[in-house]
C-alpha cells in the first residue's frame, strides 16, 4: 500500500499531522456526542466537521484533512471486512439471502432510473440507493470512494450521509412498530429489520428492543448486506467505466485495493485463525476511521451547498426507503 508507506515518510508524516489531528479530534467529539445523546456518530461528525471547515482553505490543516477524507475512509471500508464471516451468511439459511438479493439489486437498480427521470446524475441514483440497500454511512463512504472525481461528488456523499443517517434513526423507531402491528415472528421480524434498516448500529438496536433472538437474526442478516459491498464497488467500477463517466485521466482498477483487502479480511476472518481481540480491534479501528473521514469531508464543505440542494434528493431518498421495506415485507409474505 504505497499511500500508507508515503505518509509514514518523516517529511510527509509531519505535513499531515495537523489536519489528521484535527478529524481525530472531531471524531473524538462526535463520538462523545454520540454516546451522550444517543444518536447516528456519523451526523455528528458531520456536523462537528462542518464547525470547523474554515481548516480547510490554505494552511496547515488541508493536506492533512485530505489525507483523511480520501486515504483514511478506504482504510475503514476496507477494515469492514473483519466484522462478517461466510458461516454467518451460510448460517441463515436461504429465505435471507433471497430477500436481501432481491431488495439489494432492484432498490439499486430503481434508484438509478429514477434519479435519472428526476434528473439527477445517475451515479448520485448509484450512491444513495447502494447506501439504502447496503449499509448506509459506510457504504455511501465506500461508494463514492470507488466513484470517479467529479465536482459534486463530496456535497452529493454528504447528502447521502446525512439523509441515510436520520432516516437510519426514525426507522429504527419505526419498524420494531411496523414488525409487531403486523404479526411478524421472531425470525421473520429479525429478517425484515436487517433486511430494510441502514445503518449496523440501529439494526442491532431495532432487533434487540424487540428481543435477543430477533437481534441476533437481523444482526445476521444485516452483515450479509454488508458483505455485500464488494460486488456493489465492482459493479460501480465496471459501471463508470463501460459508461464513460470514470473520466479523462487514468482509468481506476476494475476493483480498488480496498476492496480486494475488504474480500481478504472476511476470508481470513472466516478461517476463525484470528483471536477475538484482534476482530474486536480492527472493527473499533475502522469504526473510527470512518467516523474521522467524515468529519474530514464534513470539513471540506460549506453548509450552504447542502442547503441548495433542494427537496428533490430528500424526496428521492424517502422514496428509496419506502421501496426497500415494502419489497421486503412482500418477499418475505411470498415465501411464508
Amino acid at each position: 500500500m504505497t499511500t500508507l508507506s508515503r505518509a509514514c515518510q518523516p517529511g510527509r508524516s509531519r505535513e499531515l499531522f495537523p489536519g489528521v489531528l484535527a478529524c481525530a479530534v472531531a471524531a473524538a467529539a462526535a463520538t462523545f456526542l454520540s454516546q451522550h445523546y444517543n444518536a447516528p456518530v456519523m451526523l455528528f461528525a458531520l456536523m462537528v466537521g462542518m464547525a470547523m471547515n474554515f481548516l480547510s482553505a490554505e494552511g496547515p490543516c488541508k493536506p492533512g484533512i485530505e489525507f483523511t477524507s480520501r486515504q483514511v475512509l478506504r482504510w475503514g471500508v476496507a477494515l469492514l471486512g473483519l466484522r462478517i464471516t461466510a458461516a454467518q451468511v451460510v448460517a441463515l439459511g436461504w429465505h435471507p439471502v433471497l430477500v436481501v438479493a432481491l431488495s439489494m439489486t432492484l432498490t439499486i437498480g430503481v434508484s438509478m432510473v429514477v434519479a435519472r427521470l428526476m434528473g439527477f446524475n445517475i451515479l448520485f441514483g448509484l450512491l444513495s440507493g447502494g447506501a439504502t440497500a447496503i449499509c448506509g454511512a459506510s457504504a455511501a463512504l465506500a461508494l463514492a470512494a470507488a466513484l470517479p472525481p467529479h465536482p459534486l461528488k463530496e456535497r452529493a456523499t454528504l447528502f447521502t450521509v446525512v439523509g441515510i443517517s436520520a432516516l437510519s434513526t426514525f426507522t429504527m423507531i419505526v419498524y420494531p412498530m411496523i414488525a409487531r402491528a403486523i404479526g411478524l415472528d421472531t425470525q421473520t421480524a429479525g429478517i425484515f429489520l436487517g433486511a430494510t434498516i441502514h445503518d449496523v448500529a440501529q439494526v442491532v438496536g431495532a432487533g434487540y428492543s424487540m428481543s435477543k433472538e430477533t437481534g441476533d437474526i437481523a444482526t445476521l442478516v444485516k452483515l450479509m448486506r454488508v458483505a455485500a459491498l464488494l460486488p456493489v464497488i465492482m459493479f460501480t467500477v465496471m459501471f463508470t467505466r463501460t459508461t464513460g463517466q470514470a473520466g479523462d485521466g487514468q482509468r481506476p482498477p476494475l476493483l480498488p485495493w480496498f476492496a480486494v483487502a475488504f474480500a481478504a479480511l472476511v476470508a481470513l476472518n472466516s478461517t476463525g485463525w484470528l483471536p477475538k481481540a484482534v476482530t474486536t480491534t480492527g472493527s473499533d479501528v475502522s469504526g473510527w476511521f470512518l467516523v474521522a473521514a467524515i468529519a474530514g469531508i464534513g470539513m471540506k464543505t460549506q453548509l450552504r451547498e447542502l442547503v441548495t440542494v433542494g427537496m428533490r434528493p430528500v424526496v428521492l431518498m424517502v422514496g428509496e426507503t419506502v421501496f426497500i421495506a415494502l419489497l421486503a415485507l412482500a418477499v418475505l409474505w411470498l415465501l411464508a
